[in-house]
């Protein structure tokens, strides 16, 4: 088979021979004729040597997503079934088994793929056109390896459009009911696949939600953004008082509910539906505290022009949870914004600090999940990052 070349500028090598997975296209110097948007090609510097085998699309600006650095590595049905298996076997060895991400992208070389494991059904979602063109393909290698009941395409995201690719969602094997059933630690959870946030569930935060148990035996906790619960439940079964969860969603707290149900929580949690920067600014004004204060937003900076202002609400925000935190109480505070680098995150937390006249110790420091893991080469996947502070007068 014949592969199409892309040639890089003199100099920009050193990216992807550092590890990097990404090449922009103000990063070329010239690409083959016989490249097609989609295909497979190979990389090469300037001084033509090979450098590895990616995705290539013209028409985005991250022209080429590596696949691989091995000259001999063929890129077949059996180059993506080994991708899989191995990914697989790495979340096996850490114990995950009933609900996990299986694939997470770059990380598992396999750049534009998510696929996450929902008990016995599956959910993937695809934002590179290379990818797509191997969907059959994806979509065989899951089903033999799993077995599953039920594989659900979530391709309704946005990005997919700066790849030249619609939107679109639908089961794809199988068949997928619309709740499934899964368990994170002690609690059981509800997952909408069809229809729920991402590929159905926040599985990033999953480890970190077994963290907080040291924190709220005994305490009052209120949980913001709570989205269906996951803190909120875990809050509830490691013994605290009481636990007020909210959120602006009508749909996602009514899972929450069913999901308090189905933990017997049901008299612990209260579930309250409003915007969270003015419920905060209401219950400061009225000197109210809480045990445990969990602030788990959704990303205020979309991208770096957002950063600026996304700053500034981050900032507001924590700085009302501290003033909410009981003396000697918690705050657990998170950001999934990959543009909201750690250190900005905690630069942002301690000016928060400063400015709320308390005493505030860290704790621990939180990341994504295990199943998530992080390339260091690849800095846009180190994306969740968290504290756990202790707020004191």
């Amino acid at each position: 088979m014949e592969y199409g070349q892309v040639c890089l500028r003199k100099g920009e090598e050193q990216d992807v021979r550092s590890g990097g997975h990404w090449i922009f296209d103000n990063e070329i110097d010239w690409v083959d004729e016989v490249c097609k948007d989609g295909d497979v090609v190979q990389v090469i510097d300037s001084r033509a040597h090979f450098l590895g085998w990616g995705f290539f699309n013209g028409a985005s600006r991250i022209t080429v997503r590596l696949l691989s650095r091995d000259p001999d590595e063929v890129v077949d049905a059996a180059f993506f079934r080994a991708r899989i298996e191995r990914a697989w076997a790495y979340r096996r060895a850490l114990g995950f088994s009933n609900a996990c991400r299986v694939v997470f992208g770059d990380s598992d070389g396999l750049p534009g793929l998510t696929v996450d494991k929902f008990g016995d059904y599956l959910s993937f979602q695809i934002v590179s056109l290379g990818m797509e063109r191997w969907k059959q393909t994806v979509v065989d290698a899951l089903a033999a390896i799993f077995a599953p009941k039920g594989i659900y395409e979530r391709d309704d995201v946005p990005v997919r459009e700066k790849e030249g690719l619609a939107q679109i969602t639908g089961c794809v094997y199988g068949s997928v009911p619309e709740r499934v059933e899964i368990l994170e630690h002690d609690a059981r959870m509800l997952v909408d696949i069809p229809h729920g946030q991402k590929t159905g569930h926040f599985l990033d935060q999953q480890e970190n939600r077994g963290r907080i148990r040291p924190y709220c035996a005994g305490r009052t906790v209120l949980d913001l953004c709570s989205h269906t619960g996951g803190f909120a439940i875990h809050a509830a079964l490691y013994g605290a008082e009481s636990v007020e969860a909210v959120d602006v969603s009508t749909d996602a707290l009514d899972m929450l509910r069913q999901n308090a149900a189905l933990n017997g929580a049901s008299d612990c949690i209260a579930t309250v539906e409003a915007n969270v920067f003015d419920l905060v600014k209401t219950y400061t004004e009225q000197g109210k505290q809480f045990g445990l204060v969990i602030c788990d937003t959704p990303a205020f900076a979309k991208n770096k022009k957002a950063l600026e202002a996304a700053y500034r609400g981050y900032k507001e925000l924590n700085l009302r949870c501290m003033k909410l935190v009981e003396d000697g109480g918690f705050l657990v505070s998170c950001s999934c914004s990959q543009f909201m680098t750690p250190e900005l995150f905690f630069r942002m937390l301690r000016d928060a600090a400063a400015d709320s006249g308390r005493t505030v110790r860290l704790i621990e420091t939180l990341m994504q999940s295990r199943d998530h893991p992080a390339a260091l080469s690849a800095e846009q996947s180190w994306y969740l990052k968290g504290y756990i502070l202790q707020v004191d007068r």
